[in-house]
Parts: C-alpha cells; structure tokens; sequence
C-alpha cells in the first residue's frame, strides 16, 4: 500500500465505519448522536476528495480503487443498521429502501468477487447513488438526536417531521438508483458469465 493522501482519506472511511455504530455503545445520547453524525459527515467528505486528490496529485492507485467502493459499502451498511437500531427500524418508510439498498450491496459485492479478475467499471449513475445514500443517511443521523421529542413537543414534531419527510423521500430516491445500479452490474455481469458458460 502506498501512503498517499487519498489512500489515507478512503482508510480513514474505513475506519470512521464501525466507530459510528460504537458511538451509540459508548456514549450517552444526545452526545453519541453528534458525535456519530459528525464522524459520518466528514468521512462522507472525504469520499469526494479522495479520488478528486488522488486524479488531480497523479496518485491513483490499485489499492485506492480497491478500498474506495469497500468503504462507501462499510460506511452505509453499518450507518443504515445504527439508524434502525436507535428508532428508525419501526418505520416501514425507512425499512423499505433501506432493505433495498442493503441486498443490492451484498448482490454486488458477491457478483464482483465471483466475476474475480473481470472489473465492472463505476458509473457516473453509481456515483450518484452514493452520493444520495450519504445524504440521506447524514440527514437521518442529524435528526436522531430530535427523533424521539417529536413525540414530547407539537413544535418539534412539525419542524422535523417535515425534514424528515424530505429525508426520506430522498432515501427512497438513493434505493430507486441503486436498483438501477444494481441492474445494470448485473447484466454486464451476466454477459461475462454467459460468455465463460460458452467457452466450456
């Protein structure tokens, strides 16, 4: 591996993961609320600006394009199961797309390391997906803190209630793209294997 900048950004993803989830085990809420949403901000940053250093410094790499898609996948499937395990998971609403989003991720993930050494470039749609899975999930971590006053507060509840309203339109649009994304892999991923059934 070699330590550059970027590398170092797409490793420190990796990293601030896990240490969301382990906010809500080791801190007192509301302080594990803020700390976990500042830690999946910045990291969620750091997914723009490390393949922006990375083309811009000449310091592309093997391992980089390795790490990067392993972090957004850790950083999303570890925040979608925080979010349900501190409220969220009682709403369909929020269940629906994430279950979405979660199966597409292992589906492809499984389909890369099948397909092996055939590497299944990353679209500008795939982008966009991630971008809209890290705003949505940013925007519910910024809320969590909020999310049980609602029940305590009329003010609260319509405040955030209609913030949260666009959260969630915006998660379901993250899991509309990512069926997309995960179809279209799949039928690239198709033809390879059709390709190699052929060759028997």
């Amino acid at each position: 591996m070699e330590w550059t900048v970027p590398n170092m950004l797409t490793l420190g993803r990796v990293i601030a993961a896990p240490c969301v989830a382990l906010c809500f085990v080791l801190l007192p809420r509301p302080l594990a609320d803020w700390l976990a949403f500042a830690l999946f901000t910045g990291a969620a940053v750091t997914d723009f600006f490390d393949g922006y250093l990375a083309r811009r410094l000449g310091q592309e790499s093997a391992f980089g394009k390795m790490l990067d898609p392993i972090a957004d996948k850790a950083m999303v499937v570890i925040a979608l199961f925080t979010l349900a395990f501190i409220g969220f998971g009682a709403e369909w609403l929020f269940v629906v797309p994430a279950v979405v989003i979660l199966l597409r991720e292992v589906l492809v993930s499984g389909l890369r390391e099948f397909l092996g050494d055939v590497k299944l470039p990353v679209t500008q749609l795939a982008k966009w997906k991630t971008t809209a899975q890290l705003c949505a999930i940013g925007g519910f971590l910024f809320l969590a803190p909020f999310h049980a006053a609602r029940a305590t507060s009329e003010t609260a509840a319509s405040v955030f209630g209609a913030i949260e309203g666009w959260i969630v339109i915006l998660l379901w649009v993250a899991a509309g793209l990512t069926l997309l994304t995960g179809w279209d892999y799949f039928r690239k991923g198709l033809a390879h294997i059709a390709a190699r059934e052929g060759t028997r």
